[in-house]
């Protein structure tokens, strides 16, 4: 039986909407959820969506009941201001984190689902984290990690994650490449179960630097280190490489920094794509998009994105799993 702990993410974005529309149709003898939720929020949005589970509330992970596939792990009673970020709603998606990490790590649950979150909020709320991925690291104490997004048809991974576009080239080295290449191939290799896995890795500069005439990056850095992997090919431009499917020929990419590849992945795959942190002692993965404010709590919010988000968690922990065989 898989086992997930789902933080709520920003409950007055579409978090709890979402994470209800999945688990209504994931939820089986086979798969156990604990929602880290306020339980009057999950309560509420269940009533409003008039969506058909059945679940119990508890206070730790070791009082659910055989009975339930669905448990509400009690956040305690929170007020709701939906559409819009509150310091209540940041330390809430907060805890939810931390409570799903324990349970985790605890080996109460096999991965962790993230709903949304607003950076925002964590802001109001005096949490000094730019995101998930950073969060998490943090508290799993994961030195070399990477942000992938996942699709069925292309995987991508950052070589820069929440970096302002004036310090991404400072922070391009052999060393952070090599990394992220290690990483991925890892990922593919082990955790997807893909044999002899093909990486293709993007320039830094348009053209990919014209052999050093618009940027020194690629024939300084990038090309030599792509050049010491057999099964990893470029540098290549960023627009062509999108603009003629040649991703289609790859099995993972890497970009340079976060809208290089994440304005064609969302572009073709925004309500099927997986956000995961890639490298992590945990598995933890996320739907690709964000709080959607000025949809939440009007029953608009599609679920694929979390959906698939559950899937691509179930099929890397068996990986993990077969691999420790």
């Amino acid at each position: 039986m898989s086992k997930f702990a789902i933080t709520c993410g920003d409950i007055n974005g579409i978090g709890p909407e979402i994470i209800l529309k999945a688990i209504a149709g994931l939820a089986s003898k086979k798969r156990k959820f604990f929602i880290y939720s306020p339980a009057n929020v999950f309560e509420r949005y269940r009533k409003k969506f008039n969506i058909g589970v059945s679940y119990e509330i508890i206070e730790d992970e070791e009082q659910a009941s055989d009975k339930y596939n669905i448990h509400v792990c009690d956040l305690g009673k929170a007020g709701l201001t939906v559409g819009k970020p509150s310091e209540e709603s940041g330390e809430i998606s907060y805890r939810a984190i931390i409570g799903a990490v324990r349970a985790v790590k605890n080996n109460l649950c096999d991965a962790i689902v993230t709903a949304p979150i607003s950076k925002e909020a964590f802001a109001l709320a005096g949490i000094d984290y730019p995101g998930h991925t950073e969060l998490l690291a943090h508290l799993t104490r994961a030195k070399n990690y990477s942000m992938v997004f996942l699709s069925r048809e292309m995987i991508c991974s950052l070589l820069t994650i929440h970096t302002p576009l004036r310090d991404v080239p400072g922070m391009i080295n052999k060393r952070v490449l090599k990394n992220n290449i290690d990483i991925l191939y890892r990922l593919l290799s082990v955790e997807l179960g893909i044999n002899n896995p093909r990486i293709a890795v993007l320039g830094l500069n348009p053209h990919a630097g014209e052999n050093g005439l618009i940027g020194k990056e690629e024939k300084l850095v990038i090309k030599p280190l792509v050049d010491s992997y057999g099964f990893v090919q470029g540098p290549f431009p960023a627009d062509a490489f999108f603009g003629s499917a040649l991703y289609k020929k790859y099995d993972g990419i890497i970009g340079m920094y976060h809208d290089q590849v994440l304005i064609p992945f969302k572009m073709l795959y925004f309500e099927r794509g997986v956000n995961y942190t890639a490298n992590l002692p945990i598995v933890r993965t996320s739907p690709d998009h964000g709080v959607a404010f000025d949809i939440a709590g009007k029953g608009a919010a599609n679920a694929g994105s979390m959906i698939e988000a559950i899937l691509w968690a179930e099929k890397i922990v068996r990986n993990r799993k077969k691999n420790e065989r």
